[in-house]
């Protein structure tokens, strides 16, 4: 039986290579994740990572240590094999903290699959996809630079498009945004406006209406679902909703209100790459297109969402985000790189990345 020896825990500053500016004062500029090793008395060693946007989400980076040292006594001794059983204790000893224990999560599904030799997609459904479509996110400047590099994106091979607004509180701006992104890209490509949010349903109502003869999809215009879903009746667009689905009880009441052709699916709203599996499966039912990915990270996170994905109907798949390639420093040599606008899990045993610990340096945290 393997056991948790160590646990080590890393604070690293991710640089974005552009600042992505998002409605309601929200950044992407440098974002400190969190990095977790557990080693065991095997030999094996299980990496987690957790990104908090500051002021996105009730998460933040510096709040994943405190919760690591109250879950030790529960973590330290047991056995990481399956993953789900060990969540269920640390569940039991520390309600909620959801993105605190998205990074030990996928932790242990990288110790159980290491242990049993075999690629997380196999233990997660099987692979079902080859390589999986990417989304370009571009952020909210004005609206002919957000043209242009929507067409630099597109010569990458990148198809799909989400378009940053509200960051100038001007919906005008908004509507030449997504009419520049969609105009530059032709038809085809799926462009999305996402406000993160940030919008009035009066203003997103305005900018769907105005946009409503394009082929365009809205993205969490409001702070609710029941906003979000008046933005969808009065603009006769297709809703793509995010912040707003974390949970079986937020899923249902989208699919109810009829706002969400598709879902973000986040492993850090979630809790991990356990309770977005069945997150997926529901969402599998409900029939919504899922985008599998995650707030913000580097190689592990975007390893984890990547297995998750490949293991996910592609049909229902609405696309992936290769978020390591958003950022600097990465953190493992051999983590995937995208190819023509599209992405492929890696192939080792559990995640099938090896961080550098000599890159990141001297733990800021080790419980043993």
């Amino acid at each position: 039986m393997t056991r948790i020896t160590r646990i080590s825990l890393w604070h690293v500053p991710l640089t974005s290579h552009t600042a992505y500016y998002m409605a309601g004062g929200k950044t992407c500029d440098t974002v400190e994740t969190v990095v977790l090793a557990f080693d065991t008395d095997s030999g094996l060693t299980g990496w987690g990572e957790v990104c908090p946007i500051p002021h996105y989400l009730p998460a933040y980076a510096r709040g994943v240590a405190p919760a690591l040292t109250e879950l030790a006594p529960v973590l330290l001794g047991a056995d990481p094999i399956g993953p789900e059983a060990l969540m269920a204790r640390a569940d039991r000893h520390l309600p909620g903290h959801r993105y605190a224990k998205s990074a030990i999560d996928i932790a242990l599904w990288d110790l159980t699959g290491q242990a049993a030799g075999l690629p997380l997609y196999a233990l997660l459904g099987g692979r079902q996809a080859g390589t999986m479509p990417l989304y370009h996110s571009i952020t909210c400047i004005a609206p002919e630079e957000m043209a242009r590099i929507a067409r630099a994106a597109q010569a990458q091979g990148i198809t799909q498009f989400q378009v940053k607004l509200g960051a100038d509180g001007d919906w005008q701006a908004d509507v030449a945004r997504l009419s520049l992104v969609r105009e530059a890209v032709g038809n085809g490509p799926l462009v999305y406006g996402d406000w993160n949010c940030g919008a009035t349903s009066l203003d997103a109502t305005r900018v769907g209406r105005a946009v409503a003869y394009l082929d365009i999809m809205l993205e969490q215009p409001c702070a609710t679902i029941e906003d979000c879903a008046r933005v969808r009746a009065a603009s006769g667009l297709p809703m793509k909703l995010d912040e707003t689905a974390h949970d079986t009880d937020s899923l249902l009441k989208g699919h109810a209100l009829g706002c969400m052709d598709a879902v973000a699916l986040k492993l850090s709203k979630f809790g991990g790459l356990s309770a977005t599996r069945r997150a997926r499966d529901l969402c599998l039912h409900l029939g919504a297109k899922m985008c599998i990915e995650d707030t913000w990270g580097s190689d592990i996170t975007t390893a984890a969402l990547l297995h998750l994905g490949a293991a996910t109907d592609p049909a229902r798949l609405l696309n992936v985000c290769d978020l390591s390639g958003y950022v600097a420093p990465r953190l493992a040599p051999d983590a995937p790189v995208r190819k023509a606008g599209r992405i492929a899990p890696p192939e080792g045993p559990g995640l099938g990345v090896s961080p550098d610990r000599d890159n990141l340096g001297a733990p800021d945290l080790i419980l043993d």
